[in-house]
């Protein structure tokens, strides 16, 4: 049950990664998710990809906070979120 919670989180930081290229998005949001990919990535203890993928997302909320990043760093990322969300659900 807890990964299809963190899964679908993974989905949806993933919609919102892609929608920050044309929408500004609320400082809380960013600054909730920076926090909660981070956590995930510090439980993971960076031992397998996912983990560094959950890494490199809080990383990019926590700078989207204070400047705008390239659409294309924000879709690659936005991509690997998404998958990974969609293979947590099967």
């Amino acid at each position: 049950m807890l990964v299809k919670v963190l899964g679908a989180l993974d989905f949806l930081a993933g919609l919102i990664l892609i929608f920050t290229i044309w929408t500004k998005i609320p400082f809380l949001i960013l600054i909730s998710l920076a926090i909660i990919f981070l956590v995930k990535a510090g439980v993971g203890l960076l031992k397998d990809f996912a983990s560094w993928i959950d890494l490199i997302a809080g990383i990019i909320f926590f700078f989207l906070i204070f400047f705008p990043i390239y659409g294309i760093i924000c879709l690659i990322s936005a991509a690997l979120l998404i998958q990974k969300g969609i293979v947590s659900f099967l």
